[in-house]
């Protein structure tokens, strides 16, 4: 049986009103007295009557509603920053419709699409792994769609923009393997075209540079799927660990690059930290837990959502064409454990 919510016209039908009137009544309109209103909201209450957002929407010209796009709902940090988000949005009156391109620039067109269809008020992202051209956000942004970028961003697109200290994670991330012994340090990342990707490496390199260590081109890796592929990450480490000059230590710059390297490390008795240290980009709660626990670098992904959504909110309240835009930068905080020590 399908369901059938009950309207404006039901409650009018039964209580032998007329559509406007009932319309009036639950709008708390003074043209329509007391004691109908109280009539009209009693038996509506009782109906469990719910207003259309999409009929409302087309006559406030707004649906209330928010679309959101991550790469991949599962991985931690993105999580954490839907919950930023819902917090805000829910508290501000907006619903909340997430989505997940799993790290396809297809399926990211199609999400951002499909939300544009749904005449959304607003969207906050975080671009793909495979995305490197930007024409379907440049085109709707042309066209007044308002938009957030958070985490990973589109630096030639003019509007908010919430990232973590990318550099600074990266840079004491090094400092610290460096300090405590560790002279043949590794980075891997996600796709090198990313933002937040291109901020770490440079971190990473300034830091081997303050640290007097060697910069060694074949200790950068990248995972295009950022490890949302095992394989992918499984291959790299091989490359790396191969011959006599291998890394006494890696910087993981992903969830899954991190958990897949200690994996991987479990699978070929690879003794952390004994013969490779570890520390990644890493927002799982789990990590103090793991076998060694695990050294990371944990990002404000709650703050960062939240503080998305609240820009975005802003975008869209406004009367006039936004011309100022901020970009706000949090910093993330490393955490040390057995695994780098």
């Amino acid at each position: 049986m399908k369901f059938e919510p009950v309207t404006i016209k039901d409650i009018a039908k039964a209580l032998n009103l007329s559509t406007s009137t009932v319309s009036r009544a639950l709008r708390d309109s003074y043209e329509i007295s007391a004691k109908t209103k109280k009539r009209v909201i009693e038996y509506a209450e009782e109906m469990n009557y719910m207003p259309n957002p999409i009929a409302l929407g087309l006559k406030e010209r707004k649906t209330r509603s928010i679309g959101v796009v991550v790469c991949e709902i599962a991985n931690s940090f993105f999580s954490q920053a839907i919950n930023g988000i819902e917090s805000v949005a829910y508290n501000a009156g907006y619903n909340v419709i997430i989505t997940q391109s799993n790290e396809s620039y297809e399926r990211e067109v199609i999400n951002v699409k499909h939300l544009a269809s749904r005449s959304v008020d607003g969207i906050i992202i975080s671009i793909s792994s495979e995305t490197t051209d930007f024409s379907h956000l440049k085109e709707l942004r042309d066209k007044g769609m308002p938009i957030v970028f958070f985490d990973r961003i589109v630096a030639d697109i003019q509007t908010h923009k919430v990232t973590s200290d990318n550099y600074m994670g990266a840079y004491n991330a090094t400092m610290h393997l460096a300090q405590n012994g560790y002279k043949k340090i590794a980075f891997l990342g996600n796709a090198e075209y990313l933002s937040i990707i291109k901020e770490r490496l440079a971190g990473y390199i300034k830091a081997l540079e303050d640290s007097k260590l060697p910069y060694n081109p074949d200790f950068i890796k990248y995972c295009l799927h950022g490890g949302l592929i095992y394989e992918e990450t499984e291959t790299v480490l091989k490359e790396l660990l191969k011959g006599k000059n291998k890394p006494d230590a890696i910087i993981a710059c992903a969830d899954k690059l991190t958990t897949n390297c200690l994996r991987y490390f479990k699978k070929n008795n690879v003794s952390v930290p004994n013969d490779v240290g570890l520390i990644g980009f890493s927002n799982l709660d789990l990590t103090e837990w793991l076998q060694p626990s695990l050294s990371v670098i944990r990002q404000q992904a709650f703050e960062m959502g939240a503080n998305a959504t609240e820009l975005l909110v802003q975008l869209i309240s406004s009367k006039r064409p936004v011309k100022q835009f901020e970009n706000m930068v949090l910093v993330p905080n490393m955490i040390i454990r057995e695994s780098s020590m």
